[in-house]
């Protein structure tokens, strides 16, 4: 198991995984359930995707695509404007 990614927090973490399921890579996300123990646990480092290593270069690939997708021209709302909304 290869550690790929820390989202910023677990609702990142649990979409990324989801998304990285849909195509076919098993992910696991690790910290989960540290996070009840904020405060007394350094904040940044609990969370983190892992995944066996022969899926680590395709799902990072995968996690790359997916933060650098643009919003359709036209299809962001008007409050949001440039803002990718799923």
């Amino acid at each position: 198991m290869q550690r790929i990614y820390e989202p910023e927090n677990l609702m990142e973490g649990e979409l990324l995984q989801h998304m990285l399921a849909s195509e076919g890579v098993k992910a696991h996300l690790v910290g989960r359930d540290l996070l009840g123990g904020v405060g007394e646990l350094p904040v940044f480092g609990l969370l983190a995707l892992s995944v066996e290593d022969e899926h680590a270069d395709y799902a990072r690939e995968l996690i790359t695509a997916y933060n650098g997708a643009l919003p359709v021209p036209g299809e962001e709302p008007d409050s949001f404007p440039d803002v990718l909304v799923c």
